[in-house]
């Protein structure tokens, strides 16, 4: 019998100096598709962990991420904050995610599961073990979300990473964040951070690369 696997991943492989971008929150429509022509000129991929909800509404971007060499991860289907929902919820949250990722394109099948807010427990982590899904958090976090301007968001990165290292960064916003918020700005400063994040990494001689490239 298997052995199922209740860790949760924070680093990616150490050995050939590669890192991991990856995005939360999306697919957002005036948000992804201006950070996949960024990763599309830098001919970088990424790793997008997206809300199920979305992916069934933006059924194209899941195509164009899948497309273009990026990984599809499931992040949820609503994105509630997995450790205070009961057993039947967070099964449901992970499989109806991955369902509707699935759904919108078949190549996209995810391996990866991050959980919202990076909130885990032993629930969360057996429910996506048992369902075929790795756990993935993360080891660099800028809080691009808060918006702390473009220079504080590429010095945070550049100044905490090394190898192995997987980079949180977002490309849209969660459904119960949505209210007050003009989507069409939302994530500038993370799409004007990004090239500056990509061109500091090469230099400093990390290779980026997708989760499963190297796990």
């Amino acid at each position: 019998m298997k052995q199922l696997d209740y860790s949760c991943k924070v680093s990616g492989n150490r050995s050939n100096r590669s890192v991991y971008l990856t995005f939360d929150d999306g697919p957002n429509p005036y948000c992804t598709p201006d950070i996949l022509d960024v990763l599309a000129e830098q001919r970088v991929p990424a790793t997008f962990f997206v809300i199920g909800a979305y992916a069934a509404d933006q059924p194209e971007l899941i195509r164009r991420i899948v497309a273009e060499g990026h990984e599809v991860g499931n992040h949820t289907m609503t994105h509630p904050d997995l450790t205070t929902c009961g057993l039947e919820e967070i099964e449901y949250q992970i499989t109806e995610a991955s369902e509707a990722i699935k759904s919108a394109s078949p190549q996209a099948e995810p391996k990866f599961i991050r959980a919202p807010y990076g909130v885990w427990n032993e629930n969360v982590l057996s429910i996506s073990a048992r369902v075929g899904l790795q756990a993935v958090h993360w080891s660099v976090d800028p809080r691009d979300w808060s918006r702390p301007g473009v220079n504080a968001i590429v010095d945070a990165v550049l100044a905490s990473v090394e190898p192995g290292a997987i980079v949180l960064l977002h490309d849209g916003c969660p459904p119960n964040e949505l209210v007050g918020h003009k989507l069409s700005g939302l994530r500038d400063q993370t799409l004007m951070a990004l090239s500056r994040v990509i061109t500091g990494l090469h230099d400093r001689g990390f290779v980026i690369r997708t989760l499963s490239q190297d796990n």
